[in-house]
């Protein structure tokens, strides 16, 4: 009998993040309802996932590339530009998607106990779901312009995508948790959304920025996204440029050996303390929703 009740655990309290493994049958569940009911009447599908992100990027390319002329500067500014969208598009789309993920589950989150952090993790997989077809056009359309990446290069792009989960995975638990207590979070999180494209080099050159903001250029860097995309483009678009396209300040200075080990730690250090504030605010989730 006391052997039983050693065994007990009390209800609610789980290993947070790390019951997701123990439950990856009810993950696969939830990724797959979430792509469901997304498409759900659609015609097109999975489609969308290709339509979105190639038509932001004619509206981008049209309206930066040709009109304010910066094709001219940038060679091969169609790659550089697609590979900033789609990485963007990933982080973005989990974000948003996590931060209404226990709101819109309300009422299985009340009926039953399951680990709450798979509703956050569920929208982040079904993103990347959505990012692998894009990811497909990226590297056809790199090929295409003569795309010869290093082994570097490519683990390089494996990692920022990986450390784009864990960022989005961590601040779509902290927000997600707050949308339960103050529905204002969602618009928070929208206004992130918007101000994203913007605050990282992916319609523009880094080189814009630092002339514009000079010594207090590290405070821009230290978005782990601006580093995310930097990299990437350095995965992606650097291995498309000919000898003579190819300059000193194509990426900046200390990308991967200083700018990316902070980047990845921040990451890391967010998805700790989004765990943190979930484990602390979901006890009462049933109540409040």
């Amino acid at each position: 009998m006391a052997r039983q009740l050693d065994q007990l655990v009390k209800p609610g309290v789980g290993r947070g993040l790390l019951d997701i493994y123990g439950d990856r049958f009810l993950l696969k569940l939830l990724v797959r309802k979430e792509i469901k009911i997304r498409y759900r009447g659609s015609v097109l599908g999975l489609m969308w996932s290709y339509v979105k992100p190639l038509m932001q990027f004619l509206i981008y390319f049209i309206a930066l590339g040709i009109f304010l002329n910066l094709e001219h500067g940038t060679p091969n500014y169609a790659v550089y530009l697609f590979s900033g969208i789609v990485l963007v598009n990933f982080f973005t789309e989990s974000l948003s998607n996590a931060t209404r993920s226990i709101v819109d589950n309300r009422d299985l989150i009340r009926k039953i106990y399951l680990p709450r952090e798979l509703f956050p993790a569920a929208t982040v997989w079904v993103s990347a779901a959505h990012f692998l077809p894009q990811l497909v056009v990226l590297i056809a359309a790199c090929l295409v312009v003569g795309w010869t990446p290093s082994v570097l290069q490519l683990a390089a792009a494996v990692l920022i995508f990986v450390m784009m989960a864990v960022l989005a995975t961590g601040l779509g638990l902290m927000f997600g948790a707050a949308n339960v207590y103050f529905r204002d979070s969602e618009n928070i999180v929208d206004m992130i959304v918007m101000v994203v494209t913007w605050a990282s080099p992916v319609l523009y050159v880094w080189t814009m920025v630092e002339r514009v903001m000079g010594p207090w250029y590290w405070i821009y860097q230290l978005n782990p996204i601006t580093t995310a995309v930097e990299v990437f483009h350095w995965a992606f678009w650097e291995p498309t440029l000919k000898a003579d396209q190819v300059v000193r300040d194509t990426m900046p200075p200390d990308l991967l050996n200083f700018w990316l080990p902070i980047s990845l730690f921040t990451s890391l250090a967010i998805l700790f303390l989004g765990q943190l504030m979930f484990r602390k605010l979901s006890v009462h989730f049933a109540q409040e929703l």
